[in-house]
């Protein structure tokens, strides 16, 4: 169990770092792990991108609850959340989750399932407090956290793309407080408003 986990680790490390794409031998060079002991645990690519979402999914969710318990204010306890879960880097899994690739597996769903609610119970509790301004729904947090930490086409060359991600990641969290300084256009994403977007699409 402990070099499954080291492979995950190192699996999730390296498809944010050099893309889905990246050699697995490389992987396993970098969990300290013998290729055999690789593919006797993942013995496709899919198996690996699965549990690396799997993993990615269920640590979010954990910083969300961390998140709830953690913070007395309903705004902060939000802040909290959407910084932890940029350093998750969420939308490097993007490109994983291409047309071969079971977005509908049970695991998965299920998984996904109690992440929305975890997020949604934050957004609930920040519009319940006045503190989130009332056009804004949980689809819009989750669709920006995707997009702020997608790495960008030649990132590569970017120092420290990670303090750029928490610096516009706070400058959306200001603008998500209320009272609001301007009117959005187009209306509030929702969870439902994301599903029916899935239809044919990646959910990133």
């Amino acid at each position: 169990m402990r070099n499954r986990e080291r492979i995950v680790t190192a699996a999730r490390e390296m498809f944010v770092e050099f893309g889905p794409q990246v050699p697995l031998d490389e992987i396993a060079r970098r969990a300290g792990v013998g290729n055999a002991t690789l593919y006797r645990n993942f013995p496709e690519r899919s198996d690996l991108v699965h549990e690396v979402v799997l993993s990615v999914t269920s640590r979010t969710r954990e910083r969300a609850v961390e998140a709830a318990e953690a913070e007395a204010d309903a705004f902060d306890a939000l802040r909290r959340f959407a910084h932890a879960a940029a350093d998750e880097r969420v939308g490097a899994l993007c490109p994983m989750l291409d047309g071969t690739f079971d977005k509908d597996h049970p695991e998965l769903l299920a998984e996904r399932e109690r992440l929305e609610e975890a997020v949604q119970g934050l957004v609930d509790r920040a519009h319940a407090s006045g503190r989130l301004r009332p056009d804004v729904a949980v689809g819009d947090l989750l669709v920006a956290l995707s997009q702020l930490t997608r790495p960008l086409p030649g990132g590569a060359c970017l120092p420290d793309f990670d303090q750029f991600v928490h610096r516009h990641l706070q400058l959306l969290l200001d603008g998500l407080e209320a009272p609001a300084r301007s009117v959005l256009p187009g209306s509030a994403a929702t969870l439902e408003t994301l599903r029916r977007r899935e239809t044919g699409e990646a959910a990133c």
